[in-house]
């Protein structure tokens, strides 16, 4: 998960708007016609208690229908609907100089009327990517799965959309301020919607319960955050997707080279827990490369591990029991420390 603390928000400043701006440039009308037809079936949104999805890439493509392009939709359709994530988000991370961007609408417009058209073979091969796995349908079964499932629902707003800068990826300010950026190639999309989705949603709904743990912000409570957020994707596809999947996409080779370390690799970074600055070889292994051939990201994997053993001690639903648990408390009862000692 790639998060983003909330530090500033900025007032929104009005401007006044032509409602259609002409756009030149030559295209190929009937597949762009047929292109376009394709995303109006898109929803605007999908919406499950109070967790809500918003296609804002729809709207993205759709004010470039026809040869006008559509600046009231910009507004309405794409800032509006999701105007804290603007206003107080990207505003903040991208700094005062180019705040305006995106809390105002004069910036908004700006950006989208050409942020298309200048990438729009990546665009239009990222939405039929949606598309293809028909995202209505993904977006509902997931939100509809994780309802059935946990017994504590946030409150989120995560809008899939596309941006001029590349900075959050998957993740947000808040709850209320997430989101998807499509633009963004280090994302797998199929990968992103289907099971990236239900792990978010897991952070979401267990972060506002340990806000008071007193290990908070330390490199075991986000060792076992991040590690409760893959095994609930793992659970929530009922292991019809394997461990190793659930844990950034990993390989069964990846899987296997930390087995084959795990009692060396929970004694070397043991140490590590109570850090709070970030920066230690649990956290940052890409920086330190206490393990430097390690695949993927050290402390996902043994956070998972952690709860996998707290699972296999108390029965296969406790993992329900996590929500709001302390870090500390999770791991002693799990038993992990034990299982590697005896190893």
């Amino acid at each position: 998960m790639k998060k983003i603390l909330l530090i500033l928000s900025f007032g929104l400043l009005f401007g006044s708007l032509s409602c259609k701006d002409a756009i030149n440039g030559n295209k190929n009308w009937n597949s762009e016609s047929e292109f376009m037809e394709r995303i109006t079936k898109l929803s605007d949104s999908i919406k499950v208690n109070d967790i809500v999805i918003k296609n804002l890439f729809k709207s993205q493509i759709l004010a470039h229908r026809g040869t006008d392009f559509d600046s009231i939709m910009i507004i309405e359709k794409v800032y509006r609907p999701h105007q804290e994530l603007w206003d107080n988000c990207y505003a903040m991370i991208f700094g005062e100089e180019n705040s305006s961007k995106f809390n105002t609408t004069n910036g908004m417009v700006e950006w989208n009327r050409t942020l298309y058209t200048e990438n729009e073979a990546f665009f239009q091969q990222r939405a039929n990517e949606l598309r293809d796995i028909n995202i209505d349908s993904a977006l509902n079964a997931n939100l509809y799965r994780f309802k059935k499932l946990v017994p504590h629902s946030p409150k989120a707003s995560i809008s899939i959309l596309f941006t001029p800068f590349q900075g959050i990826g998957f993740g947000g300010c808040s709850g209320q301020e997430f989101c998807f950026e499509l633009n963004n190639k280090d994302y797998d999309v199929a990968y992103t919607i289907e099971k990236g989705i239900p792990h978010e949603l897991n952070h979401l709904a267990n972060e506002p319960l340990t806000s008071n743990d007193p290990s908070s912000g330390t490199a075991l409570f986000l060792t076992i955050d991040e590690g409760f957020a893959c095994y609930f994707t793992w659970a929530f596809f009922d292991g019809n997707i394997t461990k190793w999947e659930a844990v950034e996409n990993m390989t069964e080779n990846d899987w296997d080279w930390y087995l084959q370390r795990e009692k060396d690799i929970f004694k070397s970074i043991k140490p590590y827990f109570d850090d709070k600055s970030g920066d230690n070889p649990l956290l940052r292994n890409d920086t330190h490369k206490l393990y430097p051939d390690a695949p993927k990201t050290l402390y996902y994997w043994l956070g998972f591990r952690i709860i996998e053993n707290y699972v296999k001690k108390h029965g296969q639903d406790s993992w329900k029991e996590l929500y709001g648990m302390d870090a500390k408390e999770v791991l002693e009862k799990s038993g992990y420390e034990g299982y590697i000692n005896e190893k």
